[in-house]
């Protein structure tokens, strides 16, 4: 019998029914079982994250050891556990080729953005330039659920139930190649959404904007992939008129699209990223915000006392999620995740490119990088909308014991990075049986 006490996130409650949620019991590898012992592949990875897949029993060690020597203890005030500063070390070295040199911990990608967004007010304040306070987002964007978080996230449908939001915040277009805002009917891609952006920093005054934040990849916006120049061009923009450039890693980072970082696999090293989900891989809810040196530096050095962040989560740097992190990482590391994530991309991208020939009219745009990736679907004969549309085939890939997340009319695609070829392309083929069904109707 399903509990009515639950309020379920992203959930329609009145809609649920009397069958309430699907209950997810146990998971080994990418699949999942729910209570009824029915199996499912999670081509998913639960919500972005289980990079690593399931069951893996070295992090439950790791993380059963530190909960006996030390469950939790206070951050706060100059404190510290061993592996909070650990893992600190550990991510300082992998960011290296990022530029980053600090980390802070948090619970959560939305607390490690919302730390972001306030280091970058903080930071032009101690610099003595009190002015720089606008921050810039981007149209579909992703960033969390936290105040600053959603403010400058550019999901509509996420944002109007609890506006008014945060002042001080614009908002560009997405690098949108298949949607794109402004050459429609055009292959060519002159990066005006790129241009954009610094034609709102002019706008509004450089003097006035603290950060511009963006996901390598949009992942909740329906894994838009922006062109391979976008993010390069945006960095040049940035530093030209000294704003300073957020990466919000919390989907692309540790292995997800073939590189440790998404900022790596575009050739940017930002000023600040954020990180959740894959630093743990969902064994523990941990989150990170790394800096450059440059930043931190700013913090170290100015006269006086202080400045003190006045910033931080109750379980900032909870010893038993970064002992999670630590075995987490070694995993990943032991058995080069990014590589492999590359690899079934390459096999992903092999299963997609034939769908749009396999149902034409209804196969809009498909693709991927690494381990991410998206297929576009639209009802050429009008009878379906957008999110009826992904709903159906969602819905009909869960039948076929495929758990997907529909984006609208966007099947998103994101498996644990441990999935081997044979299961990639049953991925492929349950979503294409799914659509065979709606095409005959």
């Amino acid at each position: 019998m399903a509990s009515k006490a639950r309020w379920g996130p992203y959930t329609a409650m009145k809609d649920l029914g009397e069958a309430g949620p699907l209950v997810i019991d146990r998971a080994q590898g990418v699949h999942v079982w729910d209570e009824s012992g029915r199996k499912y592949l999670d081509a998913h990875a639960g919500l972005w994250l289980a990079n690593v897949g399931y069951g893996r029993g070295e992090i439950v060690d790791a993380m059963a050891h530190q909960a006996r020597r030390l469950a939790w203890f206070s951050s706060f005030g100059g404190m510290a556990n061993r592996p909070s500063l650990d893992l600190a070390e550990r991510l300082v070295g992998l960011l290296a080729p990022d530029g980053m040199g600090h980390v802070f911990y948090s619970g959560s990608g939305s607390e490690a953005v919302e730390t972001a967004l306030k280091i970058s007010r903080q930071y032009w304040k101690v610099r003595g330039k009190p002015s720089r306070v606008k921050l810039i987002g981007r149209q579909h964007a992703y960033h969390g659920v936290t105040l600053g978080a959603l403010s400058v996230a550019g999901i509509t449908a996420n944002r109007v139930a609890f506006e008014p939001l945060l002042q001080g915040v614009r908002h560009a277009p997405a690098p949108y190649a298949v949607h794109c805002a402004f050459h429609p009917d055009s292959a060519v891609c002159n990066l005006a959404c790129a241009r954009e952006v610094e034609r709102i920093i002019q706008f509004e005054g450089p003097d006035t904007v603290a950060a511009f934040i963006a996901e390598p990849i949009q992942a909740a916006g329906g894994v838009i992939i922006p062109p391979p120049e976008y993010l390069a061009e945006v960095q040049q923009i940035c530093r030209r008129h000294e704003v300073l450039f957020i990466a919000d890693e919390v989907v692309t980072g540790f292995g997800r699209i073939g590189e440790w970082t998404g900022s790596r696999h575009y050739g940017i090293k930002p000023d600040l990223m954020t990180f959740a989900k894959g630093l743990t891989s969902g064994y523990f809810p941990l989150a990170a915000t790394a800096v450059a040196p440059s930043v931190m530096e700013v913090f170290l050095t100015t006269p006086g006392p202080g400045p003190e962040f006045r910033h931080g989560n109750t379980y900032s740097g909870h010893p038993v999620g970064c002992a999670a992190a630590l075995a987490n990482l070694a995993i990943m590391e032991r058995e080069d995740l990014p590589r492999r994530a590359r690899e079934m991309g390459g096999v992903l991208r092999a299963a997609l490119s034939g769908l749009k020939e396999r149902f034409p009219g209804w196969v809009y745009d498909a693709g991927n990088v690494g381990l991410l990736g998206r297929v576009e679907l639209v009802d050429p004969n009008g009878r379906l909308g957008p999110v009826e549309l992904g709903t159906r085939v969602g819905d009909g890939m869960r039948e076929r014991g495929v758990i997907v997340r529909p984006v609208n009319n966007v099947v998103t695609l994101s498996p644990p990075l441990v999935i081997d070829a044979a299961q990639v392309d049953e991925i492929v083929e349950s979503l294409a049986d799914s659509l065979s069904v709606l095409a005959a109707i």
